[in-house]
């Protein structure tokens, strides 16, 4: 036997143990901060901010999750990393948390003041700030803490002001009276993208306008009749016969009595509906433009808190729903609403509190993205070092599309909580000031009470973290532009595409090299995780349950790049196996490696084939790892590392390993000792992106060089452990032991009892191979005799497996069934002629063999003749047993 030596690993893998105090070592140890050292290629990724309003979930784990592994990739690969952690003040869902909690406190934010309240975020934005950072240690996320910035901190807000002032003073940014999307539950301006349409059941309401001269009516239908009583005109198409000799009439609105023109606008579609339409400039986006085409008058008819105003005569105070009831009611007693059909239609929700947006005539600021927007997408058609790349290129579209049809964006909100406005009104003139700073003659100014919209704030992210706009400043020269965004799809429109137009302005590039995108975190059976379906996930749950390292796991291989993802128990269950795996291997590797050192670990020994495979199959797990990764294909990457750990090194070079270290050969214990420290070292290390905790805590066990795994160099292919002609033996040694198991266990006889075995070998130089591991297949297949020869005697009664340039016989006379060791042989028939059917089809291809490179064609003849050799030998056993 081996000696076994003494190791720290406990028997069973404990995640809350080896997790414990882990982080704190890596934090404290620096070992996540970036150097910026001008000798080391810079990569830079920052985290997409977190809101802070409420804990991280499951999305934010997987988006983290990715950014981390990169991370720590490119760290090991030698880059200065950066990797900035940071939060947004998020506007709308901070103030009304903290509104809400004031409300359970029986006040209002008027009743304290915008200093008190804005005192009162500020210790709602610590407290949970906090809590991200405690959530971010549990996930393990190596960010540079230094680093760590927040939307509304001092040096983000000189960004946003440099930016605003910038493009008011270039045109790009201007105050106007625009029909928007108005949340009248938190009572402010929202973007078209804080926008979520439902399909809601509505109804038309048809209704007879009278005209004056009392010649008649005109019929005109709306889904919103409380806002007919901010009607200022109808409108038909110039075209339309039907209502020719009416242009220029008016019209006299029910219950308000006013008397409206009827316009002609080519707006209206003549095959729709009655042919006329009501207009409504204050409360309709597309009667706005109509409105001002014709000098409308522009009547609002509500307050901003979605109850009807002083024009809305007798229906003053009431709910817009109550209002319409009411309306309607009275609409139909006087016979102008005479027809109410059903109607499925698509209604404006806000995303923030669910409320019906109301589109309401407001003055609000805006940006002109034209010609921000052509500029960016004009950015795309450049070079490859100038355009940013999307991972999956699909999204490319996504994002043009949108940038194609782009609106002005309004930029303010009704808010206290956020980035106030930079500008300033005189307080007897009127007259508007933009500037970076306050008027020196504050006292006769006042400043605009509304805030920017948070993205606003968020689109400079990767610049203003790194002190932009100062460019001179060495962090910004050094880190930007970043490397790799990662995000999800949902934000394309929010988010990404607004950094990307940002930057191109104002830093006259992209503002990173690549994003990736992900999909959604979705339940086991495929449905949108929500509040009212119950059915999300609490990633810190499962951290507690089965530890960081196999949430990670499962996050990062649960799918691929672009595709959403389903959250099922089971495979991280599965993944904790897998842990348990590694764990148990690593055990056994450390207690029998004699408390070997690195400077002993020496590779330059007599080697058998199982080392010479496993260290070639290292190296190809290595290139297919670091292929993968290139491509940000995780799954495809933790595929190749779970199949080389759990396959080739548990399951066989472990195994095979024990008759060397349970020997009584020096040189050979040595050779599978260091074998063995420099797999698990390097596969460690590939791993440890994927599970950092576990691998750190195996790895500070092994030999190895330097403070922590976090810091270490990441594997790298080493030609020279390579060895062709050992791996395809040993492969030939994996299928006898197979196919001799498989045997056994087709006539129940286990590996307990000797059997005799035959190996028939195709030629000297198998026979050769076969007989110096001899001890390989005693070990494994356990025989009772064993014969190697190139001429053999078959045994009458005997189970048969063809294996590459070999044969292998079993002698289980009394055991074996002829005629269901014929079906077998059958379907092994069947099996080899289908594969020298495919191989032929594929080397009758002229495109093929004229286009593929030699050495594939080559490996496709090769193969060839295997499966030909494989389909005749069994055909002959089938004669043989036949006779």
């Amino acid at each position: 036997m081996s000696e076994q030596h003494e190791v720290n690993l406990p028997p069973k893998y404990d995640p809350t143990a080896i997790e414990k105090g882990r982080y704190e070592y890596w934090v404290n140890g620096k070992f996540f901060e970036a150097e910026r050292n001008p000798e080391k290629e810079p990569y830079t990724i920052v985290i997409p901010p977190p809101n802070v309003t409420g804990k991280l979930h499951i999305g934010h784990a997987w988006d983290t999750t990715l950014q981390d592994i990169i991370t720590r990739i490119k760290r090991m690969q030698g880059y200065d990393v950066l990797y900035l952690p940071g939060m947004d003040h998020a506007g709308i869902a901070t103030q009304a948390k903290v509104e809400e909690k004031l409300r359970n406190e029986g006040i209002s934010r008027y009743d304290i003041g915008r200093e008190k309240f804005l005192e009162k975020a500020w210790d709602w934005k610590e407290e949970y700030a906090q809590f991200i950072r405690s959530q971010w240690a549990m996930l393990g996320l190596g960010l540079d803490y230094s680093r760590e910035r927040f939307t509304l901190d001092k040096g983000l807000s000189e960004a946003v002001n440099e930016v605003f002032v910038e493009l008011y003073n270039k045109g790009l940014i201007y105050r106007g009276e625009y029909i928007i999307n108005w949340d009248p539950a938190t009572k402010t301006a929202l973007s078209d993208i804080e926008v979520i349409y439902k399909d809601v059941q509505g109804h038309f309401y048809h209704m007879k306008y009278p005209l004056v001269d009392g010649t008649g009516s005109i019929e005109v239908a709306t889904t919103r009749p409380e806002t007919m009583l901010g009607d200022t005109a109808v409108a038909v198409h110039p075209e339309d016969e039907r209502y020719q000799h009416l242009i220029g009439k008016k019209v006299k609105l029910p219950i308000v009595g006013r008397e409206i023109e009827i316009v002609a606008d080519d707006y209206v579609d003549m095959e729709f509906g009655s042919g006329a339409v009501k207009i409504t400039p204050a409360h309709d986006p597309n009667d706005f433009e109509l409105g001002n085409r014709h000098n409308l008058e522009r009547v609002l008819v509500m307050n901003e808190d979605g109850t009807m105003n002083e024009n809305a005569a007798k229906y003053q105070g009431l709910d817009r729903f109550e209002c319409r009831k009411e309306i309607v009611k009275d609409l139909q007693e006087q016979g102008i609403l005479f027809k109410i059909e059903e109607h499925m239609h698509s209604v404006g929700h806000s995303e923030r509190s669910g409320a019906v947006v109301e589109p309401y005539l407001s003055t609000q600021w805006f940006v002109k993205m034209q010609p921000l927007s052509d500029a960016a997408v004009a950015m795309q058609n450049g070079t490859d070092e100038e355009k940013v790349h999307f991972v999956p290129e699909r999204f490319e579209k996504t994002y043009l599309r949108w940038m194609e049809n782009i609106r002005d964006w309004c930029i303010s909100r009704q808010l206290w909580w956020g980035h106030r406005i930079p500008a300033w009104y005189h307080k007897e003139t009127g007259e508007v000031y933009v500037g970076k700073t306050a008027p020196e003659d504050i006292q006769n100014w006042e400043q605009d009470s509304d805030v920017l919209d948070t993205w606003f704030s968020s689109a400079l992210w990767p610049f203003s973290t790194l002190n932009w706009p100062n460019s001179e400043d060495e962090e910004f020269k050094h880190f930007f532009p970043t490397n790799t965004l990662v995000t999800g799809y949902d934000i394309i429109f929010f988010w990404v595409a607004r950094m990307i137009f940002q930057s191109k302005e104002f830093n006259g590039k992209r503002p990173f090299k690549d994003v990736l995108i992900h999909g959604l975190v979705r339940d086991a059976e495929g449905r949108k995780m929500s509040k009212s379906l119950g059915n999300g996930v609490d990633p810190m749950e499962v951290i507690e349950k089965y530890g960081a390292d196999s949430l990670r796991y499962f996050l990062a291989t649960g799918s691929s790049p672009g595709q959403d993802l389903r959250f099922q128990w089971e495979k991280v269950e599965s993944t904790w196996n897998f842990v348990n795996k590694i764990w148990n291997a690593s055990r056994f590797a450390l207690m029998n490696m004699n408390g070997l050192t690195y400077d002993e670990i020496n590779l330059t020994g007599k080697k058998s084939v199982a080392d010479h495979w496993i260290l070639s199959r290292l190296n190809e797990t290595i290139e297919q790892v670091n292929r993968n990764v290139d491509k940000y294909d995780f799954g495809e990457a933790g595929r190749y590392l779970y199949n080389f750990i759990w396959d080739d090194f548990c399951d066989w070079y472990i195994e095979m390993a024990k008759l060397p270290l349970y020997g009584e050969d020096e040189e050979a214990k040595l050779t599978t000792r260091s074998v063995l420290a420099y797999v698990l070292d390097n596969t460690m290390r590939m791993l440890h992106p994927f599970m950092p905790f576990v691998t750190e805590e195996i790895w500070q066990q092994l030999p190895h060089q330097g403070e922590s795994i976090v810091v270490a160099k990441w594997p790298e292919v080493n030609n020279e452990l390579s060895n062709e002609e050992a791996s395809n033996t040993m492969q030939q040694l994996v299928a006898i032991i197979r196919s001799a198991r498989n045997i056994r266990a087709e006539v129940d006889t286990p590996l307990s009892k000797q059997i005799p075995i035959i190996i028939q070998a195709k030629d000297e130089k198998v026979k050769q191979q076969l007989m110096d591991n001899e001890p390989f297949i005693e070990r494994f297949c356990n025989p009772s005799t064993l014969t190697i020869a190139t001429n053999v005697e078959v045994p009458e009664k005997a189970m048969s497996a063809v294996v590459t340039g070999a044969e292998l016989f079993l002698p289980l006379e009394g055991l074996i069934d002829i005629d269901k060791e014929l079906v077998r042989l059958q379907s092994e028939l069947e099996k080899w002629t289908k594969e020298v059917e495919r191989v032929e089809k594929k080397l009758s291809n002229e495109g093929f063999v004229r286009k593929a490179p030699a050495q594939v064609v080559e490996a496709e003849k090769q193969k060839q003749q295997d499966y030909m050799d494989k389909r005749d030998k069994v055909k002959a056993r089938m004669e043989e047993l036949q006779k």
